[in-house]
């Protein structure tokens, strides 16, 4: 979360005129993040988020991502249900922005997740996978190998110093992966961004699972890829065996991989790790200090890829 976008509370009000949610109370911005602006919205009838949707969030794409959550939602997954408006719509537009109102979601995510945890984060993770059968919309991944290629290129132009070496590493792994979505793996809707400050905790137990807008149709393998590279790994990008071993272990516990997703985790750890190394250093790069947003450390995750790279070898 983070806000690219300012909205007053007068332009607040005017937008969700439109809604039955009573009186405005106060409209106050979320820093975390770094994809959308979002604001914690206190109105007579509650609390909500107000997100919206910038520039990496591609608008025709918004009905799959609040449709997941509404799907999940509705069978009794632990993620905010979208707001819809008096005719029946989940996204309006505010500010020159796709905007849509969420339902706020109880407890804080975890800085030092225990074993215990990482197992239960796991589970649910596992869970959303099933639950998410019969989702019928369909949405291709969008960061995916053809726009790791689009960022590297973009990043040339601007990349100098560190980004610079960063850069040529990307490349290096870039060329060594190449395909790495050949094998045929058992798949569905995914959440695709499935790192701590996602996964909400309340009482020792997940109270909610947010921010599905990178959500896609991929591999179940790939999303646990993803999540095992973001809470399996230190502040400095070391791998913690425990943390991973106590992840995946409460997925299996819900969900059993494959022999061939087994198999194929190591290299999907890697495109995990590339990915999201990509993406981080795009930011950096061409960060706006003006903006009320912190770039992420890139160097952090291309650590993970020297991991991974030793599983697969092994």
């Amino acid at each position: 979360m983070a806000v690219f976008t300012p909205v007053s509370i007068d332009e607040a009000k005017g937008f969700l005129a439109g809604y039955d949610l009573g009186e405005v109370v106060e409209l106050t911005p979320i820093a975390e993040g770094v994809e959308n602006t979002n604001y914690r919205l206190e109105t007579a009838n509650g609390r909500f988020v107000l997100t919206l949707f910038e520039g990496r969030t591609d608008e025709a794409s918004l009905p799959f991502c609040l449709g997941l959550t509404a799907h999940l939602a509705a069978r009794g997954f632990p993620c905010p249900t979208p707001i819809e408006d008096r005719a029946g719509a989940w996204l309006g537009r505010l500010n020159g922005r796709a905007a849509a109102v969420i339902e706020w979601k109880t407890g804080a995510w975890l800085r030092h997740p225990s074993e215990a945890d990482q197992a239960a984060a796991g589970a649910v993770l596992a869970r959303l996978h099933q639950t998410a059968a019969g989702f019928e919309i369909q949405r291709e991944n969008p960061v995916g190998p053809a726009m790791w290629r689009r960022l590297a290129d973009r990043c040339a132009a601007g990349a100098s110093g560190e980004d610079r070496v960063l850069l040529d590493q990307v490349e290096a792994a870039l060329a060594r992966l190449g395909d790495v979505f050949g094998a045929d793996l058992p798949g569905g809707p995914i959440h695709a961004d499935y790192f701590p400050d996602n996964i909400l905790f309340e009482g020792g137990q997940v109270s909610a699972v947010i921010d599905f807008y990178f959500g896609c149709n991929g591999a179940f393998a790939y999303d646990l890829a993803i999540a095992l590279s973001a809470w399996g790994f230190d502040a400095e990008g070391r791998a913690m065996p425990g943390a991973i071993a106590a992840f995946q272990r409460g997925y299996e516990s819900v969900r059993p991989l494959s022999d061939a997703e087994r198999a194929a985790l190591p290299r999907l750890g890697e495109a995990a790790a590339l990915r999201f190394t990509l993406t981080r250093l795009h930011d950096r790069i061409f960060h706006d200090p003006s903006k009320l947003v912190t770039p992420k450390d890139p160097a952090v995750f291309l650590r993970r890829l020297e991991h991974w790279r030793a599983v697969e070898t092994a």
